[in-house]
């Protein structure tokens, strides 16, 4: 959540400088580039702050955790399941 909020604070600094660019004037066109640099800031903090950061990460979402615990850690994993079923008890049939 704070990368959100962080994203809304970036693009609120953007939007108030491009605010007060369109009301100077430069020398050589510098204001309208920097507006149009501005106007490409605003509108790619808008398309992050629509993205939601699981499609970002897409495939690469479980590599962290591979790497940071490694193969010994779901092989441990894999054997608990296999000694503690676990899941539903089952249905005590009434005679």
């Amino acid at each position: 959540m704070a990368q959100r909020t962080s994203l809304k604070a970036l693009r609120n600094l953007i939007v108030q400088a491009e605010t007060i660019l369109s009301t100077t004037t430069l020398p050589e066109r510098r204001t309208e580039r920097a507006l149009e640099l501005l106007r490409a800031a605003v509108a790619l903090t808008d398309d992050l702050l629509v993205t939601p950061p699981a499609a970002i990460l897409g495939a690469e979402g479980g590599k962290a955790t591979l790497a940071n615990r490694g193969p010994d850690y779901f092989r441990q994993l894999a054997a608990r399941r296999k000694t503690h079923g676990g899941g539903r008890p089952s249905k005590k049939k009434s005679a």
